[in-house]
């Protein structure tokens, strides 16, 4: 029996991040990210009237109080360095800006892992990549060709603006010739990628893969329409775990990550940003009031899951990165799943902390995963613990004075223990499909 306390034992399989890269509402790269993280701040904010009315907003609409002009951008999203990639202007405005933006991103994080150049013939690098429906292909794509039903041009349009095509673009740009798979999950589609990409790792169907996801939304300044106990919030802040909640708001953002097998990356000198113990994915079929609806029995067999993977104790975790979608109902399932699960191996309250990336920068959709799982990365790499925002209260339907978990406040400095510093991230999709990663901080380097 392995000591699930001790740190990482060699002999069980393992993945290490050794490259990241991404781009996030108030954020054009991770240091800039994790500044926003560590200073509290959130980047959802108010469209002006102009930006409103430049979307093609209806000025009718200026005064509508159940319009929410509040957006989560990444800015630029419309501006892609076409030529690097051997694009003309006129056939990279024809890709979606989801396929455009993260190709750049997995250029980026490939060179963050010091993975470009070099002879890679031979090498099964993998793509795991998934994204939101295409926004940008049906209102700005398809009316130009509208009147072609089955013309070689409306056929290439669609072929670019295709999720079917999003891993393979970036297969095909960076020269990579491992698996290539595209996915959709719902809200859970970036963490699946990411165990998806894991178990190839760890089953040696590739030597190194990528995992990515990206979610944007080019009319994200025209708002949205607040629906009474909808999930989505009645001003554009998403307030988790407190007793205001009320929803969340969307949010753009893309990220990418570089993953190896720790045993590989060790032997090759890289720099390990940390490492993935352990995973897990299932669904949770019928065991809930909805299509739509949450599964409290779901979650905690997915935390189980993972956990029996990662063959650590709960109370090693020191950071929970929830879904945390700030509904009213929500949260509490989410919290007593988490609370059932880790009650399996510690009977500690309150020493773990609670936060949801969601309160900085809104849901993120398919790449809501992508976006927790960075901060945690960054978080264990920074030996701190960012705050969740507007939490002032919590939840009457939580009762935190006997679970495991608390909401920080503000930054709060991770103390070194007698086991690595250890963070889980949760990613619940619509229609059941849930993911649970458990990461640790990276091993010390030894010098040869």
């Amino acid at each position: 029996m392995h000591d699930t306390t001790a740190p990482h034992d060699d002999d069980l399989p393992a993945v290490a991040v050794i490259g990241m890269a991404g781009r996030f509402p108030g954020a054009d790269d991770l240091d800039a990210f994790w500044d926003n993280l560590a200073a509290g701040r959130e980047s959802v904010r108010p469209v002006t009237d102009e930006e409103f009315l430049a979307a093609g907003g209806d000025p009718r609409d200026l005064d509508d109080p159940a319009l929410i002009r509040m957006a989560s951008v990444v800015e630029g999203i419309d501006r892609f360095d076409s030529g690097f990639f051997g694009y003309s202007p006129a056939e990279a405005a024809v890709v979606d800006p989801q396929q455009r933006l993260l190709l750049e991103t997995a250029y980026h994080a490939l060179e963050d892992a010091g993975c470009l150049g070099g002879d890679r013939a031979g090498e099964a690098f993998g793509v795991y990549a998934g994204a939101g429906d295409s926004r940008y292909y049906p209102a700005h794509v398809h009316p130009r060709h509208a009147g072609q039903p089955g013309s070689v041009a409306l056929v290439h349009a669609a072929t670019a603006n295709s999720l079917g095509t999003l891993a393979t673009r970036v297969s095909y740009e960076l020269g990579l010739t491992g698996p290539s798979v595209s996915l959709q999950t719902a809200c859970s589609t970036a963490l699946v990628a990411v165990h998806t990409a894991c178990q190839d790792l760890l089953d040696h169907r590739c030597d190194t893969a990528l995992a990515a996801a990206v979610s944007l939304n080019p009319s994200a300044a025209l708002g949205y329409r607040h629906v009474p106990d909808g999930p989505f919030s009645p001003d554009g802040h998403c307030r988790a775990f407190a007793a205001d909640a009320a929803g969340t708001s969307s949010g753009d953002g893309v990220g990418a990550v570089v993953l190896k097998r720790l045993e590989d990356a060790l032997a090759d000198g890289d720099r390990i940003r940390a490492v993935i113990r352990g995973s897990a994915v299932n669904n949770d079929g019928r065991r809930k009031v909805g299509f739509s609806a949450p599964s409290a029995a779901g979650q905690t067999e997915v935390i189980l899951a993972a956990q029996a993977q990662a063959e650590v104790d709960a109370a090693t975790i020191g950071l929970i990165e929830a879904h945390g979608t700030a509904t009213k109902l929500g949260d509490p399932i989410e919290v007593s799943a988490l609370t059932e699960a880790f009650r399996h191996s510690t009977e500690r309250t309150g020493f773990c902390a609670l936060g949801s990336v969601k309160t900085n920068i809104g849901h993120l959709g398919a790449a809501a995963g992508i976006a927790g799982l960075i901060k945690a990365v960054l978080a264990l790499e920074h030996r701190q613990i960012p705050p969740s925002l507007h939490f002032d209260r919590p939840n009457p339907l939580i009762d935190f004075g006997t679970s495991p978990f608390r909401v920080p406040t503000a930054l709060e400095e991770w103390p070194e223990s007698h086991h690595p510093r250890r963070a889980a991230v949760s990613a619940f999709g619509i229609g059941g499909t849930n993911a649970h990663v458990i990461i640790e901080q990276a091993p010390e380097r030894t010098d040869p």
